[in-house]
C-alpha cells in the first residue's frame, strides 16, 4: 500500500493512468507539461509527455520553479480530494481540480515564474490532470499525516 504523499504513490497512479486507455482522451490527446504538486511540506514534479505520465519525483520546494504550473493545497485538502476519488471512482463535482481552483480566492494552480503561457497549461490540460488524479481511485492508499 502506497503512502500519500510519496513518489511511490505517484508512481502507482502513473501506472494506472498509463495503462488504462479510458484516461488517454483527456484534453484532446497529447499533453506536454511539467506539473508541480505541493502537498503541505512535500513537493513533487510530475512529467506528462504525449499520452503518458512519464515521471514523478519528490523534489525540494525550490525545484518547483521548473514546473509549468503548481497545484498547491494543504495536506488536509489533498487528503479530502484523494479520499473522495477513492470513494466515488473519480472526483465528484466538489472535488475536481477545476472546482477546487475556481473555489479558492488564491486558486489551486499558480506559477512560480510569472509565465502566463506556461501557467495556462493547467487550464489547457485540466482534464488530463483530472484523469491522472482520478486514476488514484485504483491505488490502495495509506495516509501519512
Amino acid at each position: 500500500m502506497a503512502r500519500f504523499p510519496s513518489t511511490e504513490w505517484f508512481d502507482d497512479v502513473r501506472k494506472v493512468f498509463n495503462t488504462d486507455e479510458s484516461y488517454q482522451g483527456g484534453g484532446g490527446g497529447a499533453c506536454n507539461a511539467l506539473m508541480g504538486v505541493k502537498i503541505g511540506a512535500h513537493s513533487f514534479l510530475i512529467t506528462f509527455e504525449g499520452a503518458e505520465c512519464s515521471a514523478a519525483a519528490q523534489v525540494q520546494e525550490s525545484d518547483l520553479e521548473a514546473a509549468d504550473f503548481i497545484l498547491e493545497m494543504a495536506y488536509s485538502d489533498w487528503r479530502d480530494m484523494v479520499e473522495n476519488i477513492a470513494q466515488n471512482g473519480r472526483a465528484d463535482l466538489h472535488h475536481t481540480l477545476n472546482t477546487l481552483d475556481l473555489g479558492r480566492p488564491e486558486g489551486l494552480s499558480h506559477s512560480a515564474h510569472g509565465d502566463q503561457y506556461r501557467e495556462d497549461l493547467f487550464f489547457r490540460y485540466n482534464q488530463t490532470m483530472q484523469y491522472f488524479f482520478d486514476a488514484s481511485a485504483r491505488v490502495k492508499t495509506q495516509f501519512a499525516e
